[in-house]
């Protein structure tokens, strides 16, 4: 069981946005290891109800009422300073806890915090790890960014000295958590909001690889120069994996092979010697890439390569990466939560190994920040679709200052490949779709706002 010592002065804990992603994890941790728990959340949801069924008291809607004698308020990052509950919880001189403040808290009672980071594949990679530990039989606590079919849900309460946490940069979030294990998938241009530069962004990565402890472990991908980078800079424990063998990886693939739906197949090597071979059941170069980073840690962490093999086959899709949404009128309908070019070119990838007669891609982008910085100049990520829809940008957090339209990605689109079409409204472009797709098509919709619910019209 893990060191829950440094957490005993909370005996009761609220937590503000309970049915968070992270928040929720958090709150069955904590029911697990005795403490008493209640929570508020602005909507009734899936996951709210999964936290009563587990004796957690969740008040719908935020309340002063809700606050009584509690010992901490933890809050989610998206709670405004006046909400009523955070505002009661400081009149009553109850100390109040950002959520990512207390999860770095609480990885410190685990021995074992392994972390998975990068800019793409964090869920993919955090979930393929989980379930290599799962079949394993070591009984980790894990948080991940996306539903896991096999957990029914995003995370898991364990009761061994092992946390899998899915580490997320943005913010710099990840600096508040206390990783012996750090992987580092990829170091990419994203969070340009509120990075500004690609030199802060590898720098944060530089600063989280620093809060391991001297015997940590530190697993990198060679194939990214911004991750060698930290790699030749790390003076401790470390080992590489990637696909391109001029950088010497430890971990790599040979005798690679793709079936009829684009998943491969491949001999997994580790410094020459061939360890056992790997059949994946999701498609894309990059899911081969990401399965390989798993089974590094796993394998360092004294996994038998028989039982990597075996969770590595069972392991299908996370929510809303290539995830099969249904059919209508023999169209195959495809959804990934892609929104930068190297995660479009992933997605892509997947399709184009997905037989098809024409592939039809609808890219909804989630910000003018990233529609101005990524999407309006050497844009070749749409590279093999015979079209591209473009809706109106999204705007997430942020508002829109003119400086950027969905035109203009579209007309950078067309610059290197001639297949784009600005459609401003989903309605526009259903009716495009039912009138040019035909069986045996595909339509891939991309991004991270809320294309996946539009996805779901074209459906009805």
């Amino acid at each position: 069981m893990p060191n829950i010592e440094r957490l005993k002065k909370y005996k009761k804990v609220h937590m503000v946005g309970i049915g968070g992603v992270s928040m929720s994890g958090i709150a069955e941790i904590l029911v697990n290891f005795g403490f008493q728990v209640t929570g508020s959340n602005n909507v009734e949801t899936e996951t709210t109800k999964k936290l009563e069924k587990a004796g957690i008291k969740v008040f719908i809607g935020h309340n002063e009422k809700n606050i009584v004698d509690q010992d901490v308020v933890v809050y989610s990052a998206a709670i405004k300073q006046d909400n009523p509950e955070l505002v009661t919880a400081k009149s009553k001189n109850i100390p109040i806890i950002e959520r990512a403040d207390f999860l770095g808290e609480l990885t410190r009672c685990y021995k074992d915090t392994i972390t998975i980071s990068g800019t793409h594949g964090k869920s993919t990679t955090t979930s393929m790890v989980s379930l290599c530990f799962l079949e394993a039989l070591k009984d980790p606590s894990i948080q991940v960014g996306a539903d896991i079919k096999q957990l029914n849900g995003n995370y898991k309460v364990g009761n061994s000295e092992y946390f899998i946490i899915e580490a997320c940069e943005y913010v710099e979030s990840f600096l508040t958590l206390h990783p012996t294990v750090v992987l580092i998938n990829n170091i990419d241009n994203d969070h340009l909001d509120y990075f500004k530069t690609m030199d802060n962004i590898v720098n944060a990565f530089r600063k989280f690889v620093a809060r391991m402890p001297v015997d940590g472990l530190f697993v990198g991908c060679t194939d990214d120069s911004h991750v060698r980078q930290l790699l030749d800079e790390f003076g401790g424990r470390k080992t590489t994996y990637g696909l391109d063998l001029t950088n010497s990886p430890d971990y790599y693939p040979a005798d690679v092979h793709y079936d009829g739906l684009g998943c491969a197949s491949f001999d997994l090597m580790h410094r020459g010697e061939r360890l056992g071979r790997v059949t994946l059941h999701v498609p894309g170069q990059h899911n081969m890439l990401d399965a390989i980073a798993a089974s590094a840690v796993a394998l360092e962490h004294g996994t038998d390569i028989q039982t990597v093999i075996t969770a590595l086959a069972r392991f299908r899709s996370v929510q809303r990466r290539f995830e099969y949404y249904g059919e209508r009128n023999g169209v195959r309908v495809f959804h990934d939560y892609a929104h930068h070019p190297a995660e479009i070119r992933a997605a892509m990838d997947c399709a184009l190994r997905t037989p098809h007669k024409k592939l039809f891609v609808v890219f909804q982008c989630n910000s003018f920040t990233r529609a101005r910085t990524l999407f309006t100049e050497n844009v070749d990520c749409f590279r093999g679709a015979d079209k591209v829809l473009v809706p109106d940008i999204y705007p997430g957090r942020e508002k829109d200052d003119g400086s950027v339209h969905a035109r203009d990605m579209v007309a950078s689109i067309n610059a290197k490949t001639s297949n784009a079409e600005y459609m401003p409204t989903f309605e526009q472009i259903n009716d495009y779709l039912l009138h040019n797709a035909a069986a045996g098509d595909i339509v891939l919709t991309l991004g991270s706002g809320d294309v996946y619910k539009q996805t779901k019209l074209f459906l009805e």
